[in-house]
């Protein structure tokens, strides 16, 4: 039995042209900034996302504690989405390790923020209060079914912290999904942004690796947090080849993905039991509702060799790459079906 991953593009395998550059990558000490493979994907990475400078990173989640680290001090508060990744996922980096409060505020179903909460929640001074010192946001919005933020969306939002005085930084993991879903440069969508990171290992499909964009002197800040946070690499090279040749031809494909998402949405909605809007599925992650006991579904797919993952409650989410066509999408829907039909039979 053949298995459709759907749990998320983070499984996503590196490709043969990938695997050649890994192979021919000439490498140095990325610590002594002496791999040249490095510093020529850093260099692309700043210029797709209109920044200055860029640093690699081992993950997103890296990237984003030390844009974190780099922005703020022990005792100082952030804000951030309340369905942001930064809050849900990585396991409260920015408090555990630098001591940053994480203060929310409300993300809708389509992954955006009032700009009248973000004012509401900068603090004024005041001895009792934290210092807002960031706020930050994600786009596209893993846990909003990969939802959009425009240009327009962004600067509201980065119009607010500036007017405070307070740096933006933007995760944009999924950032060149956005970028093709609106049609607009990536560096667009970054330029309200103080600072943005991006994801070369999820659609994109490289191995490894995250990049942290900003000013010269943001990413020179930022460099001495990575080293303390063990994200500095030897011959890191060897694995930035691969992020090279995933913005070279890696960008413009993810919209097979989203094509097969919509596809994947629209099959699942006329489905007994599942809930969810096809017309919210913007880019490539479909989240929906099961009547039932969602974990128990999930297991019952995987066993008929579809894979999922968990949102919480009745919530599951699905995400298309590259290595689910358009036939895989098709079989994983009657799959589904099958199996929420035996459901339907056995509740009954």
């Amino acid at each position: 039995m053949s298995t459709i991953d759907l749990r998320s593009d983070t499984v996503t395998l590196p490709t043969d042209a990938m695997r050649r550059a890994m192979a021919d990558a000439e490498c140095g000490d990325d610590v002594w900034e002496e791999d040249p493979t490095t510093q020529r994907l850093e260099a692309m990475s700043a210029q797709r996302m209109g920044k200055q400078a860029a640093l690699f990173t081992p993950s997103g989640t890296m990237s984003n504690l030390v844009a974190t680290l780099t922005w703020c001090k022990r005792g100082d508060e952030m804000i951030v989405g309340s369905e942001s990744h930064m809050f849900w996922n990585e396991v409260g980096g920015a408090s555990a390790l630098g001591g940053v409060v994480m203060r929310t505020v409300p993300n809708d179903a389509t992954g955006r923020i009032d700009p009248t909460d973000v004012e509401n929640a900068i603090r004024r001074e005041n001895i009792h209060f934290p210092p807002t010192a960031l706020v930050a946001l994600e786009n596209t919005h893993n846990r909003c079914s990969g939802a959009v933020l425009t240009v327009q969306d962004t600067r509201a939002l980065a119009d607010v912290a500036h007017r405070h005085g307070i740096p933006v930084h933007l995760d944009g993991a999924r950032i060149f999904n956005a970028a093709v879903y609106l049609g607009v440069p990536a560096a667009e969508l970054a330029a309200p942004a103080d600072s943005v990171a991006f994801c070369v290992s999820k659609g994109l499909s490289a191995p490894i690796g995250s990049l942290l964009c900003g000013t010269r002197d943001f990413v020179t800040r930022a460099r001495k947090w990575r080293k303390m946070v063990g994200g500095g690499m030897r011959q890191v090279g060897i694995i930035a080849a691969a992020g090279i040749v995933a913005l070279d031809s890696m960008v413009d494909r993810l919209a097979e993905d989203h094509t097969n998402a919509r596809r994947l949405a629209v099959g699942l909605a006329g489905i007994p039991g599942i809930t969810l809007d096809p017309e919210q599925m913007q880019t490539n992650i479909v989240i929906f509702s099961w009547r039932g006991d969602a974990p128990a579904f999930m297991r019952r797919l995987e066993e008929r060799g579809v894979k999922s993952s968990y949102v919480g409650g009745p919530l599951i989410r699905m995400v298309t790459h590259r290595h689910i066509t358009t036939q895989a999408v098709d079989e994983a829907i009657a799959i589904i079906h099958d199996v929420a039909r035996q459901s339907a039979v056995a509740t009954r």
